[in-house]
């Protein structure tokens, strides 16, 4: 995984106040606050599997206001700039930041038998920096370490948009079709909502709690 040092915030982030995840990031958890709210379901703990400059973890950590907390970052830049007092709305809250990647949370993680699984993982603007074969190895694990994952990422198409529409290069981005992303992550995790992923190793037909199966794919 790409080391995303001071080079790649400045390139990818040097207008923060207009990307997605930042600027919008109340309407990002409002969004998942409302989904989660209509079926009846509370988040205790939440997982950040990449929280960047932070922006959206921090609030998703003011909306749910989780017991427990775990954030994980590559950057060292990045890591050096999250305020953890900042971040943890209330003084109460369990929260820990690592300074690590994908692959090694997943290697350390897919040795454990027995973990409790978080409730909600935030996974937003990750996976596109992550070679194929560390993700045949994240997502699995993954799958057994969060009952839902709130995951975007840009496939072929909208890079290739981002390069037509905005003169906007993220040169350290795989290029992979929805298909392709699809098939990696079909196996392990059930689509319930835009944006929104249930683990299969935790829940199926009978035991979810979304109760629109006509949307569960």
């Amino acid at each position: 995984m790409a080391a995303f040092e001071e080079k790649y915030w400045r390139d990818n982030y040097g207008e923060p106040e207009t990307m997605d995840g930042i600027v919008n990031a109340d309407q990002h958890a409002a969004y998942l606050k409302s989904c989660f709210d209509l079926e009846y379901m509370h988040v205790e703990s939440i997982i950040d599997f990449g929280f960047g400059l932070g922006h959206l973890f921090a609030q998703m950590l003011e909306t749910f206001l989780p017991a427990r907390a775990y954030g994980l970052e590559p950057s060292r830049y990045a890591f050096r700039r999250a305020d953890k007092r900042e971040l943890a709305p209330v003084k109460g809250m369990k929260l820990e930041l690592v300074n690590e990647d994908l692959e090694t949370w997943a290697r350390r993680e897919g040795k454990r038998k027995r973990a409790r699984p978080f409730d909600l993982g935030l996974c937003t603007s990750v996976l596109q920096y992550v070679p194929d074969r560390a993700l045949s190895e994240v997502v699995p694990v993954m799958a057994r370490r969060v009952k839902y994952l709130y995951l975007t990422v840009p496939t072929d198409v909208e890079l290739r948009r981002q390069v037509e529409e905005e003169d906007f290069r993220d040169r350290y981005a795989r290029h992979r079709s929805r298909e392709k992303y699809h098939a990696m992550l079909s196996p392990h995790f059930s689509f319930v909502s835009a944006r929104l992923l249930e683990s299969r190793v935790l829940y199926d037909e009978d035991t979810t709690p979304f109760t629109d199966l006509l949307f569960r794919f």
